[in-house]
């Protein structure tokens, strides 16, 4: 079989009735990757963004959520070294090339700021499966209309950390089961300092096509997670409209939502000691909560209290938590998830 042919079978099979418009896409990478880094085999790995349908700010809570893998995606060229170097590219102009040396301690880099999420990968792997790892010479391919939309909160940063513990993971000969490389993804994008949950690197590596993902977000007693492709109905179709309003994990704002969440936690776990999560919650009336939680706290209130928070960035003393409607949130969310998957499965 031709490289062409060869091409053409794998795109029909990742994108179905979509692929004949993804082939100049590769074609013009793999260009530009041998422009760049010679002649040789090139291996190619994508990870697809994803739209949550319901299920806001629950994951991180232990709750449930109901994402679905999108057609754009992150595409990732590489091609491994021996040297344990990673040097990333992109098509983009925008974002300025990288390199680092995979390893347990690898150096933020407050510049070339997109190379976090490589090197928050690098680094979490390096130490998951302590040992050297290979390196890589690679080429990202995100640009629209094909990738997934930047700062529209359709996870791009987070296609960018999974493809790249996919490329790493396969350079390596580590064929670890799904669930724990995307719980893998997850902590590594606490190197960049957003502290979200799991429900972006789950929807990545385990949709299935014209299927929403259930997903449980909290573990079992073995550390595994229930999930189940909900079939999504076939005489509608999903539309994802552009608001215009760019989306940040890594500014304030996300990591205010965890404060609030954990300090509502710490504050009902005077009177319920075993909790650890909202979803502890869920079964109690919201009538009993509401009381117990106050419309805003902050932290230097809450640390008088003896509740602490330092390990979130970025998060000032005088912070004004809305931990009463943050928590209702949750409390609410995880309820309407269950419906809607209810709903779907008529």
């Amino acid at each position: 079989m031709s490289s062409h042919s060869q091409l053409q079978h794998a795109l029909d099979r990742v994108y179905g009735s979509g692929a004949s418009s993804q082939y100049e896409r590769y074609h013009h990478a793999l260009a530009q990757f041998r422009h760049h880094f010679g002649d040789g085999e090139i291996l190619v790995f994508r990870a697809p963004g994803r739209v949550n349908l319901i299920g806001e700010h629950t994951d991180y809570n232990h709750g449930y959520v109901l994402p679905a893998a999108l057609d754009k995606d992150v595409v990732l060229l590489a091609r491994p070294r021996t040297d344990g170097a990673i040097h990333i590219i992109n098509q983009e102009a925008e974002f300025a090339p990288f390199s680092f040396v995979v390893g347990p301690n690898i150096a933020h880099d407050a510049v070339v700021e997109w190379s976090n999420y490589a090197r928050g990968a690098a680094q979490t792997l390096a130490r998951h499966l302590d040992r050297s790892l290979p390196g890589f010479d690679g080429l990202v391919a995100g640009a629209a209309p094909y990738g997934t939309p930047r700062g529209a909160g359709l996870s791009s940063s987070s296609t960018l950390t999974v493809v790249v513990s996919i490329a790493l993971a396969h350079l390596a000969r580590w064929e670890p089961p799904l669930e724990e490389l995307a719980h893998l993804c997850s902590e590594a994008e606490w190197y960049v300092g957003t502290r979200g949950g799991i429900m972006d690197q789950f929807a990545a590596l385990l949709s299935q096509r014209d299927h929403a993902l259930f997903l449980d977000c909290r573990p079992t007693p073995n550390g595994s997670y229930h999930y189940e492709p909900i079939p999504l109905p076939a005489t509608h179709r999903l539309l994802v409209v552009d608001s215009g309003v760019k989306h940040h994990n890594t500014r304030g704002e996300f990591n205010q939502r965890v404060a609030a969440c954990r300090a509502g936690v710490a504050i009902l776990r005077r009177d319920r000691p075993n909790i650890t999560h909202l979803r502890d919650i869920q079964h109690t009336t919201w009538g009993v909560l509401e009381p117990l939680l106050p419309e805003t706290i902050t932290p230097a209130e809450l640390s008088e209290r003896g509740i602490e928070l330092a390990d979130l960035p970025g998060l000032a003393a005088d912070t004004a938590l809305r931990v009463r409607a943050c928590c209702r949130h949750v409390w609410t969310e995880n309820h309407r998830v269950l419906l809607a998957v209810d709903a779907l499965r008529l």
